[in-house]
């Protein structure tokens, strides 16, 4: 029987990229699920991009630790929930930036017409 390293929580907030294998062995399922459930949406611990090149076809997966702890105790709504608000967030202030400029643009193309 082959011995699967287990990560403690710590652990997995310490490495530097977390590979589809240290996340198999984190949840106790093979790399192979890990992958596959990623790139099906079916398992929400970060991302997974597909690279369609002309003469490659390869994925690469971004798994964020606090989204694997999160998933391992069933808290997965809670982590998504605080996601989209930190990106609604970022969203509003993106609008309030483009809307300064638009209205400096406008203000500008105003005063020149005058």
């Amino acid at each position: 029987m082959r011995h699967i390293p287990k990560y403690t929580d710590e652990e997995i907030r310490k490495f530097p990229k977390i590979t589809c294998k240290i996340a198999a062995d984190y949840l106790g399922i093979s790399p192979m699920a890990v992958s596959i459930g990623m790139r099906n949406d079916r398992l929400p611990i970060g991302f997974a991009i597909h690279n369609k090149g002309k003469y490659s076809d390869s994925w690469n997966y971004q798994i964020i630790a606090e989204r694997l702890i999160a998933y391992k105790y069933g808290k997965i709504p809670e982590v998504q929930v605080q996601n989209i608000e930190k990106n609604l967030n970022t969203i509003i202030s993106q609008f309030e930036e483009m809307k300064k400029d638009l209205l400096f643009i406008l203000n500008k193309n105003t005063a020149q017409r005058t």
